[in-house]
């Protein structure tokens, strides 16, 4: 989903990128605080990224059910869609 277009971003080549850690940011760095709140709305939690980097960071690990991962790409496509008037 990160690489699916040019409104999410990875600085990590896919190759060198964390299978547990998915770290990625907006296009618009303004638009990760509503990017966190709907998350939240949706129970999609904890995806803030480090607090030196920022950025967006999902981590799966304890036992991250294929439903979660699905749960999260569904959102962040729903939330590229609706401000795609921004791209």
């Amino acid at each position: 989903m990160i690489d699916a277009d040019d409104f999410y971003l990875c600085p990590v080549a896919p190759a060198d990128r964390s299978l547990m850690n998915v770290c990625f940011h907006l296009s618009d760095p303004l638009l990760e605080a509503e990017f966190l709140s709907q998350a939240g709305k949706r129970g999609l939690l904890n995806l803030k990224g480090h607090g030196v980097t920022g950025g967006i960071r999902a981590s799966l690990y304890n036992a991250m059910p294929p439903e979660g991962v699905d749960a999260l790409i569904g959102f962040m496509q729903d939330f590229s869609a609706g401000h795609s008037t921004l791209r």
